[in-house]
């Protein structure tokens, strides 16, 4: 495509975190945005974030406002960098002033996927034994599942993928939970037992789709980073992220999401549920897809009249009290 970029934007720096996954997926935008733009050279700057050196610590209670994120803002507000992927999953629904998210890439599904065990190949979520030992760091994934099968054992699993799945197959877990997307763009969709359907889990806001931050006002990097956006994707993302943004949740609490567009018309599902599971409410809407974020508000409102702000006023008094 043709690009009105100044000739003197020889070079954009792109900022990203230094696990394997991070760097895979912006890998990629770099190949994707040089191919589309030959005479910008684009340049790839890693650093580590507050999520990824704390590992000891279960997610929930060291607070999840830009745990992954909040150093790769720093260095495009000091003009370090110029843009930063993210997993659009970790990205908070409020950015930094000055910030905005740019693009939205084309999702990958964003589905939860269950590995097991090899003593458990044989088996699916549903057929697990009494007492199966599950790992997972998310409380969404924790709250639904502990929802449908409240006869399994939840245990709180940190670490990069790689880890996790030494961790499982080393017997320390029966089965783990995943997302479909990270593992198929690690190049490890073999190690997908069973893609968990929406009926059970409802994914993360943002799950399966990159999402690329820059800085506002920044129409040059602005105009680069759009070459990348995929509508359909990015009006799904920002109805999720307005739903999440209107419960005032964050990436760590039992929230979960599956949209669809068909046409011009986008549905939504939303769900809250309670840490033990025994309190979920799940609502849907449907309406134009250019109304995207309203949509999320709307549902949002909706489940918050069927008690779902008792229940996370609840989580957080406890996630602070531990």
């Amino acid at each position: 495509m043709t690009t009105s970029v100044s000739a003197q934007t020889r070079t954009i720096r792109i900022a990203s975190r230094k696990s394997q996954l991070a760097l895979v997926q912006t890998y990629w935008v770099q190949e994707e945005l040089q191919k589309r733009f030959p005479d910008i050279k684009f340049e790839v700057h890693t650093m580590s974030t507050q999520g990824d050196k704390i590992l000891d610590v279960a997610l929930a209670k060291i607070g999840d406002k830009g745990l992954f994120t909040k150093e790769l803002e720093v260095g495009m507000l000091n003009h370090d960098t110029d843009m930063a992927v993210h997993s659009l999953k970790d990205l908070p629904t409020n950015l930094p002033e000055g910030l905005m998210l740019g693009c939205v890439t084309e999702r990958e599904d964003p589905a939860d996927a269950l590995v097991v065990h090899e003593n458990h190949r044989d088996k699916q979520l549903d057929t697990l034994p009494p007492g199966a030992v599950v790992g997972t760091s998310s409380l969404r994934r924790l709250a639904q599942l502990r929802h449908n099968f409240p006869h399994l054992e939840f245990k709180d699993i940190r670490g990069n993928l790689n880890t996790r799945l030494q961790k499982l197959d080393e017997g320390q877990y029966d089965a783990i939970i995943l997302a479909v997307a990270g593992l198929k763009r690690l190049g490890m969709a073999d190690r997908i037992h069973q893609v968990i359907p929406a009926e059970i889990s409802l994914h993360a806001v943002g799950q399966g789709a990159l999402g690329i931050e820059c800085r506002e006002g920044d129409t040059e990097i602005l105009e680069v980073v759009k070459a990348l956006e995929h509508t359909a994707t990015a009006q799904r993302c920002h109805s999720e992220r307005a739903f999440l943004r209107e419960l005032e949740g964050g990436c760590q609490v039992p929230i979960g999401v599956n949209t669809m567009v068909e046409g011009d018309r986008l549905t939504l599902t939303g769900m809250v549920a309670s840490l033990d599971g025994k309190r979920l409410i799940k609502d849907t809407v449907t309406g134009q897809a250019s109304d995207a974020e309203q949509l999320g508000i709307e549902l949002a409102n909706q489940l918050k009249q069927q008690g779902a702000e008792e229940i996370l006023a609840e989580i957080f008094a406890e996630v602070q009290r531990s």
